[in-house]
């Protein structure tokens, strides 16, 4: 039995036995694509063949029918396929431009598919396995990090220069560098080669806007360096530092209040008051005021608030007047009465104006009429005859009458006393109604005179026609 027992033993083993070997021959083959080693490297796009050298492969476990070696970006997009390590390592990785390379090993069986450059490792499909990578960093050039400023000048025809810049050269690279100045949109301005050189110059003379001071550094071949060109249209290899900003003020010549003015002009004097000027910002050597036309010629030059406030506006007669406050530099030329402001010449900045609006005299609006009588005898009046006054100014008013050449037959002083008058003595002819409005020492105002040959401060309003036939 013990013998029994003991052979039925030796026949399970050997069943189990036969069993496994059978489970093994079926499983499927593990692709293995070996360990890399080597690197990381860094290298610094500057236009010179850049290499990758010491790269090894462990291939003791390696297993698979086809094996290449696959150079992706850092989002495993393929961008080469070299088949050997001699290849890889005669790969030029600055050509690629700044970024990240992967350099992979990879094995396959045939039915391999997605293996070319531009798709991507994660769409392949089939039997493949990828080793580990080997990181590739191509860096761009380093043109280092500019200190100072913000810097603020005003443009006064007096000399601007930066101090205190400072270049952290750290992590400099590049064979060449200069410094850079340009404007806001970086047009070059100019090209100092140096610190000192940079401190040297006069930000004045841009005159008003905002310059840029950069570092830059390039290898040889760089084209469009120089003054007239912009930065962004640079080719070759180059890297700008970080923008100090120079930023050229004009001159300030404060914010006047008050107004606007509005006069009537009838002899009387007219002064503005209340005039103010906030001179928080002010900046200049020089100030005072100015008084212009609406077309700012030049009318007057007051040097204080005060004079300004003395000014009799109703002088001028009927139009607009317009009051600035100037600073300027000394060597400004064109600022004297006659001139106008747009002819100023130097160093200047003019304030907001006030407005002061010099109306002449209004005489109101007539309505009524036209009116057509038959000369025969009979008294013939007008009636119906209204004035509007919402508009009227002046101290003195009175009805006029004319013919048609404007010479005065009558002045009926209300309207109830133009409404009496017979215009059928007058005879054929037309007559004009008017409305006048004056001032004390209006001159002609009397029957036989015209109206053309007043002299003083006056006004007629629309006139009504009444025909004669």
């Amino acid at each position: 039995m013990n013998n029994l027992k003991s052979l039925l033993l030796l026949l399970a083993i050997g069943v189990f036995l036969v069993s496994c070997k059978g489970d093994s021959d079926d499983e499927p083959i593990v692709l293995n694509a070996g360990t890399l080693s080597g690197g990381p490297f860094s290298i610094i796009v500057d236009g010179t063949p850049d290499m990758v050298s010491g790269i090894s492969l462990d291939a003791s476990n390696l297993v698979g029918s086809n094996r290449t070696y696959v150079i992706t970006d850092d989002m495993n997009n393929v961008l080469g396929i070299p088949p050997t390590l001699e290849a890889v390592e005669g790969v030029d990785f600055d050509a690629a431009g700044t970024g990240s390379c992967y350099i992979y090993h990879l094995v396959y069986e045939d039915d391999l598919q997605g293996l070319e450059p531009g798709l991507n490792t994660n769409d392949f499909v089939g039997d493949f396995d990828l080793s580990n990578f080997i990181v590739v960093v191509r860096n761009g050039l380093n043109a280092g990090v500019l200190s100072g400023g913000p810097y603020e000048f005003i443009v006064d025809g007096n000399p601007d220069m930066v101090s205190g810049v400072t270049l952290d050269a750290t992590n400099l690279n590049g064979a060449n560098q200069t410094f850079v100045i340009t404007d806001d949109v970086n047009n070059i301005l100019g090209l100092p080669p140096t610190i000192e050189a940079v401190e040297g110059v006069d930000f004045d003379a841009a005159g008003v806007g905002v310059c840029l001071i950069w570092h830059l550094t390039y290898e040889p071949g760089l084209t469009g360096l120089e003054p007239g060109m912009n930065v962004s249209d640079f080719n070759g290899a180059y890297a700008l530092s970080n923008a100090l900003t120079v930023t050229r003020n004009g001159l300030n010549a404060g914010v006047i209040g008050g107004g606007p003015y509005e006069f009537t002009v009838d002899g009387t004097p007219d002064m503005v008051s209340g005039v103010t000027l906030d001179a928080t910002n002010l900046t200049g050597s020089t100030q005072r005021w100015v008084i212009t036309d609406d077309q700012n010629n030049i009318l007057g030059l007051p040097p204080t608030i005060d004079a300004v406030e003395g000014v009799d506006f109703d002088a001028a007669g009927v139009g607009v007047c317009l009051i600035w406050h100037i600073t300027y530099e000394p060597g400004l030329t064109g600022l004297e009465a006659g001139n106008n402001v747009s002819d100023l010449e130097g160093f200047y900045a003019l304030s907001n104006s006030l407005t002061v609006t010099r109306n002449g005299l209004n005489a109101g609006v007539l309505s009524g009429g036209p009116f057509t009588f038959s000369i025969d005898g009979y008294p013939d009046m007008v009636s119906g005859i209204s004035l509007d006054d919402s508009e009227l100014t002046g101290s003195k008013q009175t009805f006029v009458i004319t013919d048609d050449q404007n010479t005065i037959l009558g002045l009926p002083p209300t309207i109830e006393a133009v409404e009496g008058v017979d215009f059928d003595p007058a005879g054929v002819g037309v007559c004009l109604i008017w409305h006048l409005t004056y001032e004390d020492g209006l001159q002609g105002l009397a029957a036989g005179k015209n109206v053309a040959d007043f002299e003083g401060f006056y006004a007629l309003s629309n006139s009504i026609t009444v025909t004669r036939n």
